[in-house]
């Protein structure tokens, strides 16, 4: 299905998609449809879900309120078959299991497979625990996939323009800078000023290491002293065997490893220590000599 015939084939408006996400309990019309009781076992997950990792904890604080109060907000769900394909609340499903209640409130819908994803894109947006990455992932793909401006984002999703195009410029750092903000490594106000600088994967790992704030960033990018720290050669990017041989030494030291070189032979260990205790360890373990 090419993207003009999602569009056109959509038919039903972000707000109107928007308000499916947000229907409470009190939202019983004969117009939105009814809500009712289905058994957790006739429910069964989309396929199509972005959303592949649920937290533990999360999930163990929901089941513990189910246990108590029940599922508050119904699931909004399709019939397939003898079945229900969850569209909304795949969270709530798989808590109430874990309290081990044996029914859950539901709403049936009628939604094209382009809804679904859809709303499943909004829903994760809604969420408070995305970091900055995967919530502009989710602008990304309303837009390009869906056709939304980002003035009918802003609108429907109660936020500013410029917020959602802040985060969506997110998505121009390099992969290995991406990977620092959704590690919360970084922060979007550090992520943000790395945008413009000659060399933001190497600015960022000196802003982890320094522990650097937002503003010494913006001051770093602006005057170009990141220029004066040695850098990678353009275009080198690390391989797997340097990537674990990071992880192995990060996880002997009980440190942050950093292995950097510049494809002629040449290169440096960065070891970063946050405390006096781990710096006397790491003086121990250089003071013995490795023995055969």
């Amino acid at each position: 299905m090419d993207r003009k015939a999602e569009r056109r084939g959509l038919g039903r408006g972000l707000s109107a998609l928007m308000a499916e996400v947000s229907v409470g309990p009190e939202a019983g019309t004969e117009q939105r449809g009814r809500e009712q009781r289905l058994p957790v076992e006739r429910l069964v997950p989309n396929p199509d879900q972005p959303r592949r990792h649920f937290d533990d904890t999360a999930l163990a604080e929901l089941a513990a309120s189910i246990r108590e109060k029940g599922v508050i907000q119904p699931l909004i769900v399709r019939a397939r078959g003898e079945m229900f394909e969850i569209v909304a609340g795949e969270r709530r499903w798989r808590a109430a299991q874990r309290a081990q209640v044996h029914e859950v409130p539901v709403i049936i819908r009628e939604f094209t497979d382009t809804e679904v994803l859809e709303i499943a894109i909004i829903e994760n947006i809604q969420r408070a625990d995305l970091n900055p990455v995967e919530e502009a992932m989710g602008y990304r793909a309303l837009i390009e996939r869906f056709g939304h401006t980002q003035e009918k984002l802003a609108e429907a999703m109660g936020k500013s323009r410029s917020h959602i195009a802040n985060l969506m410029r997110l998505l121009n750092l390099p992969e290995d800078v991406q990977a620092l903000l959704r590690e919360g490594k970084l922060s979007a106000g550090h992520a943000r000023a790395l945008i413009t600088a000659d060399d933001p994967s190497m600015l960022a790992r000196k802003v982890v290491l320094e522990g650097l704030s937002v503003r010494q960033t913006e001051t770093l990018t602006k005057t170009g002293v990141e220029k004066k720290t040695p850098a990678k050669s353009k275009g080198y990017e690390k391989d797997a065997d340097t990537r674990a041989l990071e992880n192995d030494l990060s996880a002997a030291l009980g440190m942050k490893v950093l292995i950097d070189y510049d494809g002629g032979g040449k290169g440096r260990i960065t070891v970063e220590y946050r405390s006096m205790e781990q710096l006397d360890k790491l003086c121990k373990v250089l003071g013995n000599p490795v023995r055969a």
